[in-house]
């Protein structure tokens, strides 16, 4: 047993520090979702829809946000049509956990790897941000593909980005690195 824990514990210690980071940012996470009632949108949420519109309008669509009163979620209005709802789950920060807890388990020198936690969080928030502006835009013009760019598509885009950074990361700053 001991020669199999030596063999593999590279393999070992990856996977401790993944779920260990995973965990313990699921749990601060959910610590902070307990603090906003079922029927509400959280703050994050609220961010991320506002960013949306902000970016949107910066481009002259006229995109509105409306908050339902008593549900959980944010309705997205574009030219005065409600094209989306987004709720919690949609504000990135559930993959921003994965994306950190990967790089954590394949962690390579402290200040890199805070560099890289900190710069890919932003770019996948501000992706994802992009991603919210996008599918909106393409409901709106196309609405029977609704199931198609919400479910394949745009899951594909950010889900895509990310793995590349996992890449990047393993193969130019973690440990691992050559």
């Amino acid at each position: 047993m001991k020669k199999y824990l030596i063999l593999y514990r590279p393999f070992l210690v990856f996977l401790a520090k993944f779920f260990l980071t995973y965990l313990i940012l699921s749990l601060v996470y959910q610590g902070f979702l307990s603090r906003f009632d079922e029927n509400s949108v959280d703050s994050i949420t609220q961010f991320v829809a506002k960013n949306t519109k902000q970016l949107l309008t910066t481009f002259q669509v006229d995109f509105k946000i409306q908050e339902m009163p008593n549900e959980s979620f944010v309705m997205f209005l574009y030219n005065q049509r409600a094209v989306a709802r987004m709720i919690e789950g949609c504000n990135a920060i559930s993959v921003i956990i994965l994306f950190v807890s990967f790089v954590v388990a394949f962690s390579g020198k402290l200040k890199p790897t805070l560099l890289f936690v900190s710069g890919g969080s932003i770019f996948i928030y501000t992706l994802n941000v992009v991603r919210i502006a996008l599918l909106c835009s393409a409901l709106y013009w196309f609405p029977e593909q609704k199931d198609l760019l919400h479910d394949i598509v745009f899951p594909l885009f950010i889900y895509g980005v990310i793995f590349t950074l996992w890449v990047i990361w393993v193969n130019k700053f973690s440990l691992y690195a050559k």
